[in-house]
């Protein structure tokens, strides 16, 4: 009910309803103000965040035109939760080695630890600590993508060795530092299309194994949002090659359980590779709330991060996201599409 509200603020370009969320637009990457100007996008691809940091935590860059990140938050809660996150990113950006301590965090925006922590939580997912690395980890891609140096990256966003971003690298960047500060040149990607009962299917992989299933109505916007990340990588049509992968998806779609030993090659945190593990879990036909996977990985206050774990997942029904739903019964968002997800759920829960 919440996010249908949202949806008619961003339907009538609400300007009353600045400051209290905003929303995110699947297919261009970007996240606006619900008074937002610009073309009003296809619902199935809207996703809402109660804060810009929780947008630019899930992917989103922020909108130039009206500047969702600059506007000031109605609830005091969140103000103080903004307050806090732009703290870590000034420390991140002026290259300090390390980030405030929780203690220096909560004395700045007149709040205890405790209750800043619980704030983080409830309004982001994470705590302040995890947002400050994930926040650093950002600022090196977009040093690397700026044409620094890997060495001049890694001390501008503030690591104090070499070691402590290269041990990450392949779950977080997907390659090296070195490849991905080329837009991913030196990686080879290969894809295909292919008709499916949920609309049109692209399966794509690297030489490690597959790095994006997704489902669509349109070719062009399928193989953009695969170039999207990685404009420099080497990305090309196999459609021989990829015959078995595709078979395999289709299968998944016919009934068959994934195999848990398919070669993947995903970007994902540590957090997110636990929550994916969980969602494989689910058998066809069942469910399980956020609540629930939450609850199952030792973290029942991490909700809305499990949330945001699945609208990070980029292989369709591999990595069965469209199983997880809303505590109430709704079916919640999803990376292609509500509707997409309900004929999903519905066609598995038929004998």
């Amino acid at each position: 009910m919440l996010e249908e509200k949202y949806w008619t603020a961003v339907a009538g370009r609400a300007r009353a309803a600045d400051g209290n969320f905003v929303y995110a637009v699947r297919t261009t990457g970007i996240y606006c103000r619900p008074s937002c100007p610009s073309r009003r996008p296809s619902r199935e691809n809207v996703e809402f965040f109660p804060l810009p940091e929780a947008a630019e935590q899930a992917g989103y860059r922020a909108c130039r035109r009206c500047r969702p990140q600059e506007q000031a938050a109605v609830d005091p809660a969140v103000a103080r939760v903004r307050h806090a996150c732009r703290i870590i990113e000034t420390a991140l950006a002026e290259g300090e080695d390390g980030t405030p301590s929780l203690g220096d965090l909560a004395e700045q925006v007149g709040a205890s630890p405790f209750h800043l922590q619980r704030l983080f939580k409830r309004h982001l997912g994470i705590s302040p600590r995890q947002f400050a690395d994930a926040r650093r980890l950002a600022l090196v891609k977009k040093l690397l993508r700026d044409g620094d140096g890997v060495a001049g990256a890694l001390y501008g966003a503030g690591y104090g060795s070499s070691s402590r971003l290269y041990e990450r690298s392949d779950a977080q960047l997907g390659m090296t530092p070195a490849s991905y500060s080329k837009g991913g040149k030196g990686a080879e990607i290969a894809y295909t299309l292919a008709d499916s009962a949920f609309g049109r299917l692209l399966v794509a992989t690297t030489e490690r194994g597959i790095c994006a299933v997704s489902l669509g109505a349109d070719d062009a916007e399928l193989v953009a949002g695969l170039r999207r990340e990685y404009p420099a990588a080497a990305v090309a049509h196999d459609g021989s090659r990829l015959a078995p992968a595709v078979a395999t998806v289709l299968a998944l779609l016919a009934g068959q359980e994934p195999d848990h030993a398919l070669p993947l090659d995903l970007r994902a945190t540590g957090f997110q590779w636990r929550v994916w593990q969980e969602l494989r879990r689910i058998p066809r036909g069942a469910t399980a709330t956020y609540g629930e996977i939450a609850a199952a990985l030792g973290r029942p206050e991490a909700v809305r991060a499990v949330a945001n774990a699945c609208a990070a997942n980029r292989v369709a029904l591999v990595v069965p996201c469209h199983r997880v739903v809303r505590g109430d019964g709704a079916t919640g968002g999803y990376r292609w599409g509500t509707a997409r997800k309900a004929a999903l759920l519905a066609a598995e829960k038929k004998p």
